[in-house]
């Protein structure tokens, strides 16, 4: 018998259950072996808190079936049997399935798998932990509060849910840092329990919302002025109630340090809802960039590409590519390139039928596509990422060096003419071939267009001046707190001629530098109202009370 080829190890009679921590809440704290295991899981059984953390690193076709609670006391005849997790994962285990099972925070910490791994080694079916970051200890690095100081102090865990009288009096009678599992809803009576226990009611503490994602906010406060602090702040239960807290008591656990050592809030963008209307290919690499700075980037694509109503134009000379027609092969956006491989690809070619052909592209994203694709441009753009940083490149057609006079431009349906004008002036003939064809794309969800017109997003990018009109006619027009973005001078014409004012302008028309230009534009914004002594806050929770100047940076 040959030995198998398959990634997976044969498996027993039973499948496999992988018990997987994932984090408070931001995806980027997942271990590289819990990616690795919920690529291979055949059954995800996660918490809704962290399903939209796992499910993005699960393969395609994998079952997540809904978790649901046996004992809900809402439960009525008309409703079907209702299962929990402990229920799933045995039954899909049974089945030979490879199962992950994921909870919030570290497996280690939480009671339901610990009996639910119990219940897998009374039947031998084999299992393993994947630990993961406890809250605990991540929303506190999180909220910018070390727990230990450089004397070494104690640190103890309480759950304010479970925690006996002994526990408390242990505590309150120490000088250990505290870090208390709560909710919002009962934090203000763990830090009554520590006064009563012997804390000094001026013993500072912070408090912790939502931790470690984008929704995450800190207060500073003290054992007796909590109550107030948090009723000030109008701070409002979950409406799903029970909203977990991580609060951290202590002389020494650095609350009096967090303006200085708060990273995570004090990012550029955080919290910012960034509109990126862009399609969902070109958008991926601009939210990441967002995320970066702390924003909640939101794609919207404005534009649908579309094959071209008459291929054959495209097929010749994707054909003349390969007989040796041209000189030179233009690329003028990531759609283009895309274009050209997938008709590679339709004829059974590779990067190899470049060979002998000088590449151009305009901008970096374009560029990078093409290196993706196994193609290195010969020409870039060294100033302007535009057809005309092009063309200030572009070598003149010379008869002596150059073989062939011929350049392929594979483009939009849309485009503007600067590029071929500017290529024939330099002597170059040109096979301006329409690659792709750009539709407005249909309007988002009802959500995002009330969102868009009622102020919901903070900041909204535009690429191009095609975002801008297509924005506008399949979603309105963004409201007036909301930041506008403009790539460059022309896009932001565009914006203004729809009656949008335009605050940022990047100084080159590239991507990247917009979102720089928005981030500078948000950390300045953040100092300012650090300096005037105010609460820093997005665009989108309060109407400024006068026109904002447009910046560049």
């Amino acid at each position: 018998m040959s030995p198998t080829t398959s990634n997976h190890q044969a498996l027993p009679a039973h499948g496999h259950v992988t018990f997987l921590g994932a984090g408070p809440g931001d995806p980027g704290l997942l271990t590289l072996r819990a990616v690795e295991a919920l690529a291979d899981a055949d059954v995800l059984i996660a918490e809704p808190a962290v399903l939209d953390v796992v499910r993005g690193h699960a393969r395609a076709g994998v079952s997540t079936p809904e978790l649901t609670v046996v004992d809900d006391a809402s439960a009525t005849a008309s409703i079907p049997v209702l299962r929990d997790a402990a229920n799933l994962v045995m039954e899909a285990a049974r089945g030979g399935k490879r199962v992950v099972r994921a909870v919030t925070g570290d497996p280690g910490l939480d009671t339901d798998a610990g009996r639910e791994m119990l219940a897998c080694a009374s039947e031998g079916i084999p299992f393993e932990v994947v630990p993961g970051i406890a809250a605990a200890v991540g929303v506190p690095a999180y909220a910018g509060v070390p727990l230990r100081d450089a004397e070494g102090a104690d640190v103890r865990f309480i759950d304010a849910v479970t925690a006996s009288d002994r526990c408390w009096t242990e505590v309150g009678a120490s000088d250990a840092t505290a870090v208390v599992s709560a909710t919002l809803e009962t934090v203000a009576a763990a830090a009554a329990e520590l006064v009563s226990a012997g804390r000094k009611p001026d013993t500072p503490l912070t408090v912790t919302i939502a931790g470690t994602t984008t929704r995450q906010r800190t207060w500073t406060a003290t054992l007796g002025t909590i109550a107030g602090t948090l009723k000030q702040a109008k701070v409002l239960p979950s409406p799903e109630g029970h909203q977990p807290v991580i609060a951290v008591v202590g002389e020494r656990s650095a609350a009096a340090q967090r303006d200085r050592l708060a990273w995570f809030e004090s990012k550029p963008l955080f919290g910012w809802k960034v509109l990126v209307p862009r399609t969902k290919e070109q958008a991926a690499s601009l939210s990441d960039q967002l995320r970066s700075y702390g924003a909640v980037p939101h794609e919207v694509p404005t534009i649908a590409v579309e094959p071209p109503r008459t291929p054959q134009q495209m097929e010749r000379a994707v054909k003349g590519l390969v007989t040796g027609r041209y000189e030179w092969i233009a690329f003028t956006s990531v759609n283009a390139v895309k274009a050209v491989r997938e008709k590679f690809e339709e004829y059974g070619l590779d990067a190899r039928a470049f060979a002998g052909i000088k590449v151009a592209a305009v901008g970096e994203q374009t560029a990078r596509a093409l290196i993706d694709f196994g193609v290195k441009p010969d020409l870039v753009p060294s100033g302007e990422q535009s057809a005309a940083g092009l063309l200030e490149d572009w070598p003149p057609y010379d008869p002596v060096f150059d073989p062939i006079d011929r350049v392929f431009l594979p483009r939009a349906d849309i485009a503007t003419e600067t590029l071929v004008a500017g290529l024939i002036e330099l002597g170059w003939e040109v096979d301006d071939v329409t690659a792709y064809r750009t539709v407005r794309a249909s309007p988002p969800p009802a959500e995002t267009r009330e969102a868009i017109k009622g102020g919901g997003f903070d900041a909204v990018l535009f690429t191009s001046s095609s975002t801008v009109r297509n924005l506008v006619g399949i979603a309105g027009k963004p409201h007036n707190v909301t930041v506008i973005a403009c790539i460059g001078p022309a896009t932001a014409k565009t914006a203004e001629e729809h009656g949008l004012r335009v605050d940022v302008l990047s100084p080159e028309p590239s991507v990247t530098r917009l979102a720089e230009a928005l981030a500078e534009f948000g950390a300045a914004r953040r100092a300012a109202a650090l300096e005037a002594g105010e609460h820093v806050t997005r665009p989108s929770e309060r109407r400024p009370g006068g026109r904002r100047r447009r910046t560049t940076t």
